[in-house]
């Protein structure tokens, strides 16, 4: 089994999505802490935006590239560790969200491609580092969401791949653990972060959906506290963590109250408004 404590400082760690949101938090954190830091990011010129912002310290190496893309994925995490000379913790945090659709008219192109990014990219991230990992008894950091145990209509695309992020992460957990390697899920509820204010704020679909929760599940936090938490996780190896905390008596209570809540949510009014006003979108009236 692993050790229960992993120092940052002196290591080397690859951030993907690192030039924005949860993703640069996360970086900023653990060079802060003394982390070596490898960042990707499909954006060059805000990748190139954040290297220069961090300067000072331990290195920081820039990467452009769609996690999508295997090949490149994999040459990063080799040309990371030939700079360096080791890869201790990956964190596959890059992700998207897609417009609300329903799956009734929802573009099949676009569901693809968020299961592309979120699911495929985070095991181009994670696959590559296994050895290198395994080698340093390192830490894999797997990003996914409360919408991996919560219904989210409109959003099926990124329930269904944050579900799997979540199974994977478990998986690897199982199969890393006799290699000395400790793997982390990260979920999170609702980060204020401009994808967060995209989807959620400026869309009046989206507000609504918001509203759908209790009070106390809206809670936001900040990326800086999100990135926090996940960070403290990578130190004492956690398992998972969770961000905010609000959301743990629902993620304790998962599967016991998941017909309920379908229950629930399937004689809301409001969703089925939602629903409709969805349904009028995608159809184009």
């Amino acid at each position: 089994m692993p050790s229960r404590e992993l120092q940052v400082a002196g290591r080397t760690a690859l951030v993907t999505g690192a030039a924005g949101g949860i993703g640069l938090a996360v970086a900023q954190a653990l060079h802060a802490r003394g982390a070596t830091v490898g960042l990707v990011d499909v954006a060059p010129e805000a990748l190139d935006a954040t290297a220069a912002g961090m300067a000072g310290g331990a290195a920081v190496h820039a990467f452009a590239a769609d996690v999508r893309d295997r090949e490149r994925m994999a040459a990063i995490v080799d040309e990371l560790q030939e700079r360096t000379g080791r890869l201790d913790v990956v964190v596959a945090n890059a992700g998207v969200v897609p417009e609300p659709a329903t799956l009734l008219y929802g573009d099949r192109a676009d569901f693809d491609r968020v299961l592309d990014i979120n699911l495929h990219g985070v095991l181009n991230t994670v696959s590559p580092a296994l050895r290198s990992l395994i080698a340093v008894g390192g830490h894999a950091v797997v990003v996914a969401s409360v919408a991996a145990f919560t219904p989210t209509p409109g959003g099926s695309a990124y329930t269904v791949s944050k579900a799997a992020v979540e199974a994977l992460g478990r998986s690897l957990r199982l199969e890393l653990a006799t290699h000395g390697v400790s793997v982390q899920v990260a979920y999170f509820g609702v980060v204020e972060t401009a994808m967060t204010r995209r989807t959620l704020d400026e869309d009046p679909i989206g507000q609504t959906l918001e509203r759908l929760l209790p009070a106390p599940l809206r809670r936001r936090v900040s990326a800086a506290d999100a990135a926090e938490t996940l960070v403290c996780g990578i130190e004492r190896r956690a398992s998972r963590t969770l961000a905010p905390r609000t959301w743990a008596p629902y993620a304790w209570l998962r599967g016991v109250g998941d017909h309920l809540v379908d229950a629930a949510f399937t004689r809301d009014p409001r969703l089925r408004r939602v629903i409709a006003a969805l349904e009028a979108r995608s159809a184009g009236g």
